[in-house]
């Protein structure tokens, strides 16, 4: 029987990395992409800016009181994204089977290619391609599993690799802090400290219904990747082109203020839609039809994001921008396109660390209880024919 062979290849300073590509001055320098004022927020930073305790998520003011040389710099995401496709594109015309889980992050099935190559002289000379065909560091974990190769990432940067050999799993993790096990933020690490734990091994040995008992099912999910259990397989790259969704009323109607509520609507459960698979739009477009069967399209390009608190000023500007002929209406719909892969759940260039942390409680939420279980309060109680809000899904 096989063994599994999972890589995980993560960029280093992305977004950092493409910007020193465009101005070589930038090298070696701490450098930080994102928003310099009280309220911006850095979106990612250079390995010399993270000596002075900067970081992703980090308040703009802080970062520069922690660094006064710190170079700010707003971000292109358009170039981002260009870059990520070179990158995607060798890794497409190289691996059977890959993963794109954010515009800077893979991972790759390699199980079986030891027969033929060895799974981890491929993976190098894969990684030595992309470095000399982009020009951005990039770093690598492989391992048997998903967990323990993103793990194994993380201890290889800045580029670098770690290979975790089968059966050395366990000893691996073991000595690392709980924290390196992707699930677990601070809040949970906090409790888990109060619980004694603060190293993976003591995770390892502690009874799985004792973790089910203080965390339900995320407590035997932790037991497990800290056992380096983790059956998770690699979904198949596709990337979507577009979110869309559209209503077709079972009576014309020519009530205003329900239809910018259900627009409304529409924009908040594409957006937790985007943030959910880690995308970013760079274009919305609203449509209606009139009774006559007219139909009318208005759409408008702006900065890539998720953020629906951005999109709805757009959304209801467009409608009204279309909406003229005063007749009644037999249906509006709202279009989410130009998406690229984004590695933050929203738009962290212009947004403050609040509305960041707002948008993050939202969704967890929303995750954890299902979609519109918190909600803008303009949109409680719209009843529609056979609303889906993601019934035009394209890819």
């Amino acid at each position: 029987m096989l063994q599994n062979q999972i890589t995980h290849i993560d960029l280093d300073s992305f977004f950092v990395s493409v910007e020193c590509r465009s101005n070589s001055k930038l090298l070696g320098k701490p450098v930080a992409i994102g928003g310099a004022g009280d309220r911006g927020v850095v979106a990612s930073c250079s390995y010399e800016a993270r000596k002075y305790g900067v970081h992703s998520a980090m308040p703009g003011k802080l970062a520069r009181q922690l660094c006064p040389d710190l170079i700010f710099l707003k971000g292109d995401y358009e170039s981002y994204s260009t870059a990520s496709n070179e990158v995607t594109k060798i890794i497409e015309e190289s691996v059977p089977l890959f993963e794109k889980t954010s515009i800077d992050e893979f991972y790759m099935d390699m199980t079986g290619m030891d027969q033929f190559f060895g799974t981890l002289k491929y993976t190098k000379e894969l990684r030595e391609k992309i470095i000399h065909e982009t020009g951005l560091p990039i770093s690598f974990g492989l391992s048997k599993n998903k967990t323990v190769s993103k793990i194994a990432t993380g201890l290889a940067k800045p580029n670098g690799y770690k290979y975790v050999t089968y059966g050395e799993e366990k000893p691996f993790l073991a000595p690392l802090s709980v924290r390196k096990i992707p699930m677990i933020g601070e809040k949970t690490a906090e409790n888990l400290r109060k619980m004694g734990v603060q190293k993976i091994y003591t995770l390892q040995e502690m009874p799985v219904r004792l973790m089910e008992s203080a965390f339900g099912k995320h407590g035997i999910m932790m037991w497990e990747k800290a056992n380096a259990i983790d059956h998770a397989s690699i979904t198949p790259y596709v990337d979507r082109k577009s979110l869309s969704s559209e209503e077709t009323f079972e009576k014309d109607t020519m009530d205003i203020q329900m239809l910018e509520s259900l627009i409304v609507s529409m924009t908040e459960d594409l957006c937790f839609k985007l943030r959910k698979e880690n995308f970013l739009a760079g274009c919305i477009s609203v449509k209606i039809r009139y009774s006559d069967f007219n139909t009318h399209t208005q759409q408008i390009k702006m900065p890539y994001t998720a953020a629906d608190h951005l999109l709805i000023p757009q959304v209801k500007e467009l409608f009204r921008k279309l909406y003229n002929r005063r007749m009644l209406i037999r249906l509006v719909g709202v279009r989410l396109s130009q998406l690229v892969r984004g590695h933050h759940q929203i738009h962290l260039f212009n947004d403050s660390e609040s509305q960041i942390n707002l948008y993050q409680a939202m969704d967890y939420i929303n995750k954890r209880f299902g979609n519109k279980a918190v909600h803008r309060a303009v949109t409680t109680g719209i009843k529609t024919r056979s609303f889906n809000p993601f019934n035009g899904i394209t890819k």
